[in-house]
């Protein structure tokens, strides 16, 4: 038997074995609850899409307006909240916690549901303009009382949606494919 036989018989394959389970318990045990599927926090105000955006029909980008001119879509400020309910629903306990905020002049600190790592780039404006709905990534949130995250963002998500995006875009769309390369997302 040569020397180096036991080596790769019984050293290596369970070393291998344990380097990778450390490289993957590591990586899934680190991950923040902010990047899993079902991600809910609690907020500074209870808001409800289902009313919103869905009863009333409020466009995604009223409150989202950062969707079409920035990168990031963005959370709604005080006075986007304050457009309306400086005279709807004042007697509503939430609403009056809303004012008492807009009267300080603090912002108010939602909690992200949707947030990416910081090594991806994700632009919202190229997504918006192809005509994806926000509900491809975002879920059906004018269902939603409570706002949670209900696609993993992992980049095989993301992946599969550029290379077969035709679920995601409308109809009639000239668009077969979205780019692949690492650049692509990763800068």
């Amino acid at each position: 038997m040569h020397p180096f036989d036991r080596l790769f018989r019984f050293v290596l394959p369970p070393g291998a074995a344990a380097v990778l389970g450390t490289v993957i318990g590591v990586g899934w045990f680190t991950q923040p609850d902010r990047f899993a599927s079902g991600y809910a926090p609690e907020q500074p105000i209870a808001f409800s899409h289902a009313l919103h955006a869905g009863t009333l029909k409020v466009p995604c980008g009223y409150c989202h307006s950062g969707a079409t001119r920035s990168r990031i879509a963005g959370v709604p400020s005080v006075e986007t909240c304050m457009g309306c309910h400086k005279v709807t629903k004042t007697d509503s306990p939430e609403i009056k916690k809303l004012t008492a905020i807009y009267e300080s002049g603090q912002p108010l600190e939602w909690k992200r549901i949707h947030s990416l790592p910081d090594h991806v780039y994700f632009d919202h404006r190229p997504h918006v303009t192809a005509g994806i709905a926000c509900q491809s990534c975002h879920g059906e949130v004018q269902n939603m009382k409570v706002v949670s995250r209900q696609m993993s963002l992992r980049m095989s998500n993301c992946l599969a949606c550029h290379r077969d995006p035709h679920e995601a875009l409308p109809q009639g769309s000239s668009i077969k494919r979205a780019p692949e390369n690492c650049a692509a997302c990763h800068r």
